[in-house]
């Protein structure tokens, strides 16, 4: 008998723990610390150009710099996943995100690129649950059937933390240092953490929704292992692998670089179409909530909005136009709101009591995914440069593969039962 989904498992759902109003301040203020997360993980397209010139940096050492906060956070998934599921949201936050704060100071003053490559991995480790709170949380405090809704409100919302990567990120590093941003944004977490210690207050008894009691750590971490158990996990996972990773990779690192050196943009010019490219971005998963299908029709949506994605890529690495490499990025940023279309697939593709879990391994995915896609597009640049290519054509195909190979391994590996 194939498991209880979790939109099925709502058809009668218990009165809200959380009145309504209490659940979005709170939701809102959790969303600031994945505002700030969202600032951390796109600071590279600003800062590269600074880094490269104090360190001496190559492509591919760039693409691990970007790539070392993406592999911290993924790596550390499950572990928030179990921390939220035995301890709550807020307890699991307030742990880990002074270690944010910490990073983003070593980083600021960082004597060599080892440091601040630490730091990364510090801001990566202390940013790891800012989002899967806020989508457990969702889960747990509002209707099953606003799930895709709320969730692009809070990616938009939580979007803003790539304003400040743009534009005025760009004017801080134009008049000052790359160090100064990451000690703004320190300033900035810690305001961000008071927040949520002011205003996140759970319910007392931490239940699961179907009423479970608490579970052990141990029993915790096999239940992750039953994820893998079910056959539609994996095609769900290596698309998640692809998709944010695309647009991460392309806003957070090589965008600055790409009109820079193609172009000869300035670095406020190319923070300009970072801050629209980002704009766009937080408007656009709020829209595609609004327009989800639901479970018969999803996940077709999801593969045609992926193809198109992927082809997007395509041009942008071949047909070096400057106006598709202006307005290709701020494209990518509308269309990235479809990817909270995965967000409710994995909602709705788990019983109740997985759905923490669940967050946790698909959040654990795309973000192993930015990791890995940043790294390999780093490698493909360094390899294009040594013979004479041109290194965004490299990363842009790199990119458009990777894509290409998610949406068919979804296609054709097992789908969940609805």
């Amino acid at each position: 008998m194939p498991p209880q989904t979790a939109e099925s498992a709502h058809t009668s759902p218990p009165p809200p723990l959380l009145a309504p109003r209490v659940a979005w301040v709170m939701l809102l203020a959790l969303v600031s610390g994945f505002a700030l997360s969202q600032a951390f993980r796109t600071i590279t397209a600003i800062i590269a150009t600074g880094l490269r010139a104090e360190f001496g940096l190559s492509a591919q050492a760039l693409g691990a710099f970007a790539g070392a906060f993406a592999f911290a956070f993924g790596s550390m998934q499950l572990f928030m996943g179990v921390g939220i599921d035995l301890y709550g949201v807020r307890r699991t936050l307030l742990t880990a995100f002074p270690l944010t704060i910490a990073g983003s100071l070593l980083s600021a003053l960082a004597p060599g690129y080892g440091a601040v490559l630490l730091g990364q991995v510090l801001i990566g480790v202390g940013c790891a649950p800012a989002f899967l709170v806020c989508t457990v949380f969702i889960a747990r405090y509002f209707p099953a059937a606003r799930f895709a809704m709320v969730s692009g409100v809070a990616m938009g919302v939580g979007g803003l933390g790539m304003l400040f990567t743009g534009t005025p990120l760009a004017w801080l590093v134009q008049h000052s240092s790359w160090r100064t941003g990451f000690g703004v944004l320190a300033g900035l977490a810690v305001l961000a953490w008071l927040l949520i210690w002011w205003k996140v207050h759970e319910p007392a008894k931490q239940q699961h929704l179907d009423g479970a009691p608490r579970e052990s750590v141990g029993s915790a971490v096999r239940g992750f292992g039953a994820l893998f158990l079910l056959p539609h996990t994996v095609g769900i996972m290596l698309l998640a692998l692809t998709t944010y990773a695309s647009f991460l990779t392309l806003r957070g690192l090589w965008l600055g670089p790409l009109l820079i050196e193609r172009h000869g943009y300035s670095l406020v010019a190319s923070g300009n179409v970072a801050v629209i490219a980002s704009l766009v971005s937080l408007f656009s998963p709020a829209f595609f909530g609004r327009l989800d299908p639901g479970p018969a029709h999803r996940r077709r949506w999801i593969m045609g909005f992926t193809v198109v994605l992927s082809g997007l890529f395509l041009a942008i690495g071949l047909l070096h136009q400057e106006w598709l490499d202006v307005g290709g990025p701020i494209a990518v940023g509308l269309l990235s709101g479809y990817m909270v279309l995965q967000y409710a697939d994995v909602r709705s593709a788990y019983p109740t009591a997985m759905t923490g879990r669940a967050m946790a391994v698909f959040t654990m995915a795309l973000f192993l995914g930015v990791a890995m896609m940043q790294w390999l597009t780093g490698l493909a640049a360094s390899l294009a440069s040594a013979h004479g290519v041109d290194p965004y054509v490299a990363v842009m195909l790199t990119i458009s593969a990777l894509l290409a190979a998610g949406v068919l391994s979804f296609r054709l590996l097992p789908a969940p039962a609805h």
